[in-house]
């Protein structure tokens, strides 16, 4: 449950079908919305949003970041507290990157064989499979030079 806060500090709770992601203090969260990245800091107006495929960050009060791949949700802000209810929220720590690897090389075949509606879950299931190795990586929100 969330103290009272005089830190400029959020409380932050992610909760997915399968339990309690994370419980903790964060100076701020980074999220892919649907219409676009956003941010929630201290003080931010309430306000319900929906975020989709991505990576979910939260930056906690001594500044360091943890990584989570998300497949989509919904975010709550109220009275700086933060609930995230996401369809699956793993934190980068916990990603097998083989197993990533096996499920985006599983969709882009299927996405060569498949049409309709079926494309569109192969394309969905590798966009999360892409989310998952670019977040497990930590290379979210970097460039890579090709030099």
């Amino acid at each position: 449950m969330p103290q009272e806060n005089m830190a400029g500090n959020l409380y932050v709770d992610i909760v997915s079908p399968h339990g309690s992601v994370f419980r903790g203090d964060a100076q701020g969260v980074k999220a892919p919305g649907v219409q676009g990245a956003f941010e929630v800091l201290f003080n931010h107006a309430p306000m319900i949003a929906a975020f989709d495929i991505g990576p979910l960050v939260i930056v906690e009060p001594s500044g360091q970041e943890i990584l989570f791949a998300t497949s989509g949700g919904f975010l709550e802000v109220l009275n700086n507290t933060v609930t995230v209810l996401a369809e699956t929220a793993e934190p980068s720590s916990a990603i097998d990157v083989e197993r990533a690897k096996a499920a985006e090389a599983r969709a882009l075949e299927r996405l060569h064989r498949l049409e309709g509606a079926e494309r569109e879950r192969a394309q969905r299931a590798l966009e999360r499979a892409r989310n998952r190795l670019r977040v497990a990586m930590g290379r979210v929100g970097t460039r890579v030079s090709s030099s």
